[in-house]
C-alpha cells in the first residue's frame, strides 16, 4: 500500500481529514474535532505524510504530529488554491486539494518555526500595529488642530509642539485631544518595552548578531529576518532568497526576449520594507563615486535603494549560510 498520505484542512474546533494511500486510494474522509485530531493520528498503523495549508496554527499542529513520528509539510496557500474544485469550496474540497498539492515535487513547503520563533515574531507582529495605531492617533491630533486652525510642521519631532497647545482649542475639542495623546504616549512606552525585549533576544541570538554587521540592517531588521528565515539551507542561493522576499523583478518574457518590470512584492512585506527603509538611508549618505553614488545619479532614489535591497537580502543569506559576520570587500586597484 505503501506511505498513507493525509491533507489536513484546520481551523479552530473543526478539522477535515482526506487520507488515501500512495496510488491514491481513499482511506479516511472525516471530520474531527480539535480534541480528537491527537488521538486520531496517534492511532495510525504507520507513520504518515501529513500536509497543512501555511498559517499561524499549522505551525503547533505541525509540531505536534512530528512528535508522534509522522513527517509534516506546510504548503502555500496560494500552491493548494488550484487544486480545489471549482464551485465546490469546502472543508472536504480542501483537505482532499491539500492532499493533491502535496503529491506535487514542484511544490516547496514552508519550514516549520520553532516556539521561539514565533515568539520573537510575536513581538514584532505587536509593535507593527502599535506602531501602525500611533501613526494614525497622529494623523486624528493634527487633524483636530488644523480644524481649528493650528497647524504644525511635519515630523514627530514637531508634532510635540501642539501638546503646549491643547488649551487653546474649545473644550471639548481639548478633551478629546487630551484622550488621542494619552493614548499616543502609552503607545510610545509600550513600543520602547517591546524595543527592549527584541534587543535583549538580539544579544544572545547569534544569527541575528551575525546579520546586523550588514550596513542597513540593525537589530529590529536582524531579529525579524533571522526568525523569518530559520534554516538558510533551503534556498540555494542568495537570489533564490531574494526572490523568497519579493525583490527580483517580474518577468513577462517571451520568444527568447526577456523583458522585466517591476519587483514582484511576493515576499513577506515587513522584511522587504526594513530592508528598503535601511537601503534608503545608505542611499542618501553614498559616498561620491561608490557604485551606489552613481546609481543614484543615474536613477531615482527609490529605485537605487530597491536596488540596494536586493543586494543586501543576498549578502543577508551569504552570512546566515555561513555562520559569519559581514566582511566588506575592498575594490582591488589594476
Amino acid at each position: 500500500m505503501g506511505k498513507v498520505i493525509i491533507g489536513m484542512d484546520i481551523a479552530k474546533q473543526v478539522f477535515q481529514v482526506h487520507a488515501t494511500d500512495s496510488e491514491g486510494k481513499v482511506l479516511h474522509l472525516r471530520k474531527l474535532s480539535r480534541a480528537q485530531v491527537l488521538p486520531f493520528f496517534a492511532g495510525l498503523a504507520a507513520p504518515a505524510l501529513v500536509g497543512m495549508e501555511a498559517c499561524g496554527t499549522a505551525h503547533h499542529w505541525a509540531r505536534e504530529l512530528t512528535k508522534l513520528g509522522h513527517e509534516v509539510r506546510l504548503l502555500p496557500p496560494t500552491a493548494v488554491k488550484p487544486f480545489v474544485k471549482l464551485g465546490k469550496k469546502n472543508d472536504a474540497a480542501d483537505a482532499a486539494a491539500i492532499r493533491e498539492a502535496l503529491a506535487r515535487p514542484h511544490i516547496h513547503p514552508v519550514p516549520i518555526k520553532t516556539p521561539e520563533q514565533q515568539a520573537v515574531l510575536a513581538l514584532h507582529a505587536v509593535r507593527e500595529q502599535l506602531v501602525a495605531e500611533r501613526t494614525r492617533m497622529i494623523c486624528a491630533v493634527r487633524a483636530h488642530f488644523a480644524e481649528n486652525g493650528i497647524v504644525a510642521a511635519t515630523g514627530r519631532a514637531k508634532f510635540a509642539t501642539l501638546d503646549v497647545q491643547v488649551n487653546d482649542l474649545p473644550r471639548h475639542a481639548a478633551v478629546a485631544v487630551r484622550v488621542l495623546l494619552g493614548r499616543i504616549a502609552s503607545a510610545d512606552a509600550d513600543i520602547a518595552a517591546l524595543e527592549k525585549e527584541l534587543l535583549e533576544h538580539h544579544r544572545t541570538d547569534e544569527p541575528s548578531r551575525n546579520l546586523a554587521t550588514i550596513p542597513g540592517i540593525g537589530p529590529l531588521a536582524a531579529t525579524l529576518i533571522a526568525a523569518k528565515v530559520g534554516d538558510p539551507s533551503r534556498f540555494k542561493c542568495g537570489r533564490d532568497f531574494a526572490a523568497w522576499l519579493g525583490l527580483v523583478p517580474r518577468q513577462n518574457s517571451s520568444g527568447g526576449k526577456d523583458r522585466l518590470g517591476r519587483i514582484t512584492k511576493a515576499g513577506d512585506r515587513a522584511v522587504r520594507r526594513m530592508l528598503f527603509l535601511g537601503a534608503l538611508g545608505q542611499v542618501w549618505r553614498a559616498k561620491p563615486g561608490t557604485w551606489l553614488a552613481r546609481l543614484r545619479d543615474r536613477k531615482p532614489a527609490k529605485l537605487a535603494a530597491m536596488a540596494l535591497a536586493n543586494k543586501t537580502a543576498r549578502i543577508a543569506w551569504a552570512v546566515l549560510a555561513r555562520g559569519e559576520v559581514y566582511r566588506e570587500t575592498l575594490a582591488v586597484a589594476a
